[in-house]
């Protein structure tokens, strides 16, 4: 049942992502890309302070006594964040998101597979070959879809301007 429950957590994290995206592809497009990732972060960095605050327990270890690569980890949000904004406004949040989503999948399954960065090992296999390649295909299918959209309307607009 747990395993349930995060797979939902998990879904809903990632519709919040799309939703970000295509909010954060608006705002980067009026108030400049960093500065809409300033805004994100910075809200961001607020209320996980307050969270910290107010629910997390004490632990082990601290941010000082971790191992330092692990602190890396915050610097990938970043680019992340700068390439969404600028990635949303030029394909879409369809064809971005499902893009981030196959780089996430591929990525995570080697990492998976060759215990990398102290996680636990989990071979890779047929069935998760097979999910590579049905994203592949959803990634190519929403491509081909915008651009047979994108030419609709680049030739409706050529009609209007003649």
């Amino acid at each position: 049942m747990m395993t349930i429950m995060m797979i939902i957590l998990a879904v809903i994290g990632g519709a919040m992502l799309s939703i970000q995206a295509a909010v954060n592809g608006q705002l980067g497009s009026k108030v400049g890309v960093f500065k809409c990732a300033f805004l994100t972060f910075s809200v961001g960095a607020l209320i996980t302070a307050l969270l910290i605050f107010f629910f997390d327990h004490g632990h082990a270890q601290t941010l000082l006594t971790v191992p330092k690569w692990q602190l890396a980890g915050a610097m990938f949000g970043v680019p992340y964040i700068v390439i969404m904004v600028l990635a949303v406004r030029r394909i879409g949040t369809g064809l971005a998101t499902v893009a981030v989503i196959f780089g996430q999948l591929v990525m995570s399954i080697m990492i998976d597979n060759f215990g990398w960065l102290d996680n636990h090992t989990i071979p890779f296999s047929l069935n998760r070959l097979g999910a590579i390649v049905c994203l592949g295909i959803a990634l190519l299918f929403i491509y081909w879809a915008n651009r047979t959209e994108n030419s609709s309307q680049s030739a409706a607009q050529e009609t209007r301007h003649d």
